[in-house]
């Protein structure tokens, strides 16, 4: 069993009560190390030495060039590390090695990207209508940063807060999930080989439930940036709101891929098999509602159901396993209970429909891949987010009726459209309710490109030139160059 520690102003610490909990690996269904788990005066322990380091000289009267470099520099330590910690994070949350290495391997340019706009972070002057009057702008950091992050995608997820928080000069506190810690405290430690002064980014494990509302609300915490369930969202955003605390807030979703006639069919099949069944439907943006036009229905599902048959399952750590283990127990659970939901309100189950009981899936938490068809667009399983390997296959049968479908849920985070007519696309992507749509594509993003919510799948934007001003506030500045100031008793 490994033993873990916690990263708080610079050192490698347990929790103030001596106390931990065990993370368990999904594949083999057993815990595999020991977390330090955080309270109340643990939280204010990393809040504190955060807020020091912020005033710190160390942090906040270094170059804003030399800040760069210095996540620069952290991008170079990560691509050296980046297929160990790939592995600790296959352990920790049975994602597919193959896709937790393309993400590792891809993190750094977040890091290279926001390190170059550390030092072109810019005010400007304004032409301003007040005769004798100067007035500029600056761009400031916003002091500590509470990062929260889920256990899907722990690293990625948290080098989209961390990066631009960083690049404008705040500190941080990373308060990873309970379920996905370890990967969290390695990657910790590539800070200290980068050279970030002691307090810039802290490290505090623990149970949202015990220690999530005392970090919120910390007079010292400045902005909270949260990746997670939107009931939990709504909380953090309400928690915020008791001392006018800005969020970003990157929530659920209930996707959709939208499939029309002219479709170059067998790409959109594999796009919508992507959609789902890559990372095992657990991810904010999985495609779960399969929108196909009416007249290609029945050959879109027998070739959809013939794919996700071939689906191999087993050990996330094979380079030949294209369906891992459901993350957590509770969630498995939860996957299982919404196919009986679905069954129970008239949905046919075409493919999958329960626990695997494969030989290679071991002890593991795994469900089949699994197909809906005959949904209807009130359902539960269409309405509300499974993050399991569950499709919902809804028929329409013209443009007007796609997009009814598609934007009739609380969730607006993704949606796919897979057409071959330029027109149809393009007027898709207007009228879709989503903060990212993906033509014949799906699952594409970048450290150039936003991403984040309409609805309730969030506020704010990550990743992109837009993430960094999620984290400075502008000031303006006044100055009177005549030197005569005239009747005091009215405003200028």
């Amino acid at each position: 069993m490994k033993r873990c520690q916690m990263l708080i102003g610079g050192e490698w610490v347990d929790a103030e009560a001596r106390e931990t909990f065990e993370t368990e690996n999904p594949y083999l269904g057993a815990a595999w190390a020991f977390v330090p788990r955080a309270k109340g005066a643990d939280v204010d322990r990393a809040v504190e030495a955060a807020w020091k380091a912020f005033r710190s000289p160390s942090w906040a009267k270094i170059s804003t060039t030399a800040r760069g470099a210095l996540l620069r520099r952290l991008a170079d330590l990560i691509a050296v590390e980046a297929d160990r910690l790939a592995e600790i994070e296959t352990r920790d949350n049975g994602k597919l090695i193959t896709e937790m290495r393309t993400q590792l391997r891809y993190i750094p340019q977040w890091f290279n990207y926001f390190g170059g706009l550390a030092d072109k972070i810019e005010g400007r002057v304004i032409p301003i209508d007040k005769p004798g009057m100067i007035n500029f702008t600056r761009e400031e950091p916003l002091g500590v940063v509470a990062a929260i992050t889920p256990w899907n995608s722990p690293l990625m997820l948290a080098t989209w807060k961390l990066a631009p928080a960083l690049a404008a000069g705040n500190t941080v506190v990373w308060k990873p999930s309970e379920f996905s810690s370890v990967s969290a405290l390695e990657f910790g430690r590539l800070f200290e080989k980068a050279g970030f002064p002691p307090g810039v980014v802290n490290i505090l494990t623990g149970f949202g439930s015990e220690i999530g509302e005392r970090l919120v609300t910390h007079p010292h915490v400045a902005k909270v940036a949260f990746t997670g369930g939107d009931r939990t969202g709504q909380g953090v955003y309400e928690l915020a709101a008791r001392s006018i605390k800005p969020v970003t807030l990157e929530l659920g979703g209930k996707s959709a891929n939208i499939v029309f006639k002219d479709a170059a069919i067998d790409n959109a099949v594999k796009g919508v098999v992507s959609g789902i069944f890559a990372a095992t439907g657990q991810t904010c943006i999985a495609g779960s509602r399969a929108l196909i036009h009416r007249s290609i229905h029945n050959e879109f599902v027998d070739k959809l159901v013939a794919l996700g048959e071939t689906a191999r399952m087993g050990d996330p750590l094979l380079d030949t396993t294209q369906v891992g283990p459901i993350t957590t127990r509770p969630q498995y659970k939860k996957v299982l209970d919404y196919i009986e939901v679905a069954k129970s309100e008239g949905a046919s189950c075409v493919l999958g429909g329960a626990k695997a009981a494969r030989p290679e899936c071991g002890e593991g938490w795994f469900v089949e891949p699994t197909v809906f068809t005959e949904v209807k667009p009130d359902m539960r399983i269409a309405q509300e987010e499974v993050f399991g390997p569950v499709l919902s296959v809804i028929t329409f049968d013209d443009q007007d009726e796609a997009i009814e479908i598609a934007n009739n849920t609380q969730y607006g985070l993704a949606a796919g459209v897979w057409t071959q007519s330029i027109g149809t696309a393009f007027a898709m992507a207007e009228r879709l309710e989503a903060g990212t749509v993906w033509i014949n594509t799906y699952r594409a993003v970048s450290y150039l490109s936003p991403f984040g919510g309409y609805k309730r799948s969030g506020i704010g934007r990550e990743s992109g030139l837009t993430a960094i001003r999620e984290y400075l506030q502008e000031k303006s500045v006044w100055i009177d160059t005549i030197g005569e100031v005239a009747n005091p008793f009215v405003q200028r």
